[in-house]
């Protein structure tokens, strides 16, 4: 039930939100400067997403080496 009542509300939140309009935006679009905003935030995301990654490639090494250094 109060799972229900989440997904309702977050709907709702949601659909409010995006009523409303915002200024910045559209002169961002207007000026063309979206693109460039989109671009860094696609930087920004990607390099966080090869951190991740990275991290993850050694984290699995480390834990290969523990488990042969086990048996």
């Amino acid at each position: 039930m109060t799972k229900k009542l989440y997904l309702l509300l977050f709907l709702f939140s949601t659909f409010f939100a995006n009523a409303q309009e915002v200024e910045m935006a559209d002169s961002f679009r207007a000026d063309g400067k979206i693109y460039v905003v989109i671009t860094v935030l696609g930087i920004v995301f990607a390099c966080i997403v090869g951190i991740l990654l990275m991290l993850e490639r050694k984290l699995s090494k480390l834990e290969k080496e523990i488990k042969e250094t086990k048996n």
